[in-house]
């Protein structure tokens, strides 16, 4: 085969695995670090779960799962009531980056960001995915309606749950 043709093939294939990755949407092509802003935001699914409360057992760093979220957490919709501001009112408030994403072993499973750091697919139910926000909440994968906030709560040990079932 000449050289030619060899060199001439070789770039018709590099080309067209770089248009077959520009295709690929941003989350199969980017780690959380390349991302840009909007790209970042728009991973989250809007579930609420990073923001219910959850315990850690002393002795066995078990993880439970409780039915209170965060003060500023909307239980009707599962949104953040003043999420540019949140942690100001919230110091302790978790601001998640790919860092942080990578240490937390309590993000839901489903979670967009760990799935995305794990090299994993998002969900059909992903807005992303399905182009619709609600799917998350028809797909029962939401804090939405089943949370109460921690302050209207006495005794946060008494509101584990197990929605894993």
């Amino acid at each position: 085969m000449p050289v030619k043709s060899i060199v001439a093939k070789s770039i018709v294939e590099t080309a067209r695995r770089a248009t077959a990755r520009a295709e690929l949407p941003f989350w199969k092509r980017k780690s959380l670090a390349q991302m840009s802003k909007p790209e970042w935001e728009s991973l989250c699914d809007g579930c609420g779960m990073c923001c219910t409360n959850k315990l850690e057992y002393e002795g066995t760093g078990e993880i439970v799962q409780t039915d209170t979220c965060c003060k500023l957490l909307d239980p009707r919709t599962a949104r953040c009531r003043d999420y540019r501001n949140r942690k100001k009112i919230v110091p302790d408030c978790i601001k998640l980056t790919p860092k942080i994403v990578a240490r937390m072993d309590w993000l839901p499973k489903t979670c967009a960001y760990r799935l995305v750091h794990f090299g994993q697919d998002l969900y059909w139910w992903h807005p992303l995915i399905s182009g619709d926000p609600e799917t998350v909440h028809q797909a029962g994968i939401s804090a939405r309606g089943r949370v109460i906030p921690e302050d209207q709560v006495e005794d946060i040990t008494e509101r584990v749950v197990d929605w894993t079932a």
